[in-house]
C-alpha cells in the first residue's frame, strides 16, 4: 500500500489500549493518527508513545471527533457505552472502525446495523485469527454431528473481567446455533445452580470461571453417548487480539459500508 493507513486508538491508557498503539507502531503500513482515552485517564496530555519509549507526535486526548477526524480507522476495544459515542462519530465523518468490544446489548448490536449503512465496521468480540478458524470449525461440527451430541462452552479469564459468559464464548455459541440452524437465545442454559433436572436435547450450555491474569481460555466440548470432541483456543497474549485488529483494519479501510467479521477479514465466509 503506497500510503500509510493513520488508526486512531481508542481507550489508549488501557492494557488492550496500550498493545494496540505498540502493534500500530511496529506495523510499517500503519501510522498512529490519534489516541484517545476519558477525561480522567493518567496519559491525557501525554504522547502516546511514551511508555515505549517513543515520541510520536501524538499526544492522549479525549476528544472524540478529533481523534477521529485525525484517521482513516478507528480500533476500539472499549466498552459498549464509549464504543457506540464512537462509532456514532466515525458513522458522521465517514471514517471506518474496528470493534472489538464485548458485551453489546442488542440495542447496540441493532445500532451498529444502522452505522454500518455509511461506514464499514468490523466487529468482532474475539480478533483473533485463531479464534476465527475455531469459530468455522464449530460450526461444521456443530451441523455434522448433529443432537446426539451435547454442547458445553467453558471459558476462563482473569478477575478483572466485567462481562459473562465472554464475547468469545457467545460468539462461539451463535456458531454452534448456526450449524444446528436453531436460535442461541431459545436454546442457551447458563450457570447452571441447585435442581436443574436433565439436560434438553439441543441445549447449548455455558460456564464462565473468572481468576487470575489468565488472557482467556475457550473450550467447546461436543458430549456424546461414547466419546467427547473437544475444541480448544488458549489466548497466551493480548498482542494476537492486536494483530488481528491491524488486518481487520487494513482490509476495512476501501470497503463498502457494512457491519462485516473476522471471518470476512480472513475470508472464511463461504468456506
Amino acid at each position: 500500500m503506497s500510503e500509510q493507513v493513520r488508526i486512531a486508538i481508542a481507550g489508549a491508557g488501557g492494557r488492550m489500549g496500550q498493545t494496540l498503539i505498540e502493534a500500530v507502531l511496529a506495523t510499517p503500513d500503519l501510522a498512529l493518527g490519534a489516541a484517545i482515552d476519558v477525561a480522567s485517564c493518567g496519559l491525557i496530555g501525554r504522547d502516546a508513545g511514551e511508555r515505549f519509549g517513543r515520541a510520536t507526535g501524538v499526544i492522549v486526548g479525549s476528544d472524540v471527533a478529533s481523534a477521529i477526524g485525525a484517521a482513516d480507522v478507528l480500533i476500539d476495544f472499549t466498552r459498549p457505552a464509549g464504543t457506540m459515542v464512537q462509532i456514532a462519530t466515525c458513522a458522521k465523518a465517514g471514517v471506518a472502525a474496528v470493534i472489538g468490544t464485548t458485551g453489546l446489548s442488542q440495542p447496540d448490536r441493532r445500532a451498529l446495523d444502522d452505522f454500518a449503512r455509511a461506514i464499514p465496521i468490523v466487529y468482532a468480540p474475539n480478533m483473533s485469527v485463531g479464534v476465527t478458524v475455531l469459530t468455522k470449525l464449530v460450526e461444521i461440527a456443530a451441523q455434522r454431528l448433529g443432537n446426539d451430541y451435547d454442547i458445553e462452552i467453558v471459558e476462563m479469564h482473569h478477575r478483572a473481567k466485567i462481562d459473562a459468559p465472554s464475547g468469545t464464548a457467545l460468539m462461539l455459541g451463535q456458531a454452534a446455533a448456526a450449524g444446528r440452524r436453531i436460535t442461541l437465545d431459545q436454546h442457551a442454559v447458563r450457570g447452571r445452580d441447585g435442581i436443574t433436572g436433565a439436560r434438553q436435547t439441543g441445549d447449548i450450555g455455558f460456564a464462565s470461571l473468572r481468576g487470575g491474569t489468565m488472557t482467556g481460555d475457550h473450550s467447546v466440548i461436543f458430549a456424546g453417548a461414547m466419546e467427547r470432541i473437544e475444541l480448544t483456543h488458549r489466548a497466551e497474549d493480548r498482542t494476537m487480539f492486536a494483530q488481528g485488529a491491524i488486518k481487520a483494519a487494513l482490509w476495512a479501510r476501501d470497503k463498502k459500508p457494512g457491519l462485516y467479521s473476522m471471518a470476512d477479514v480472513l475470508g472464511l465466509k463461504d468456506f
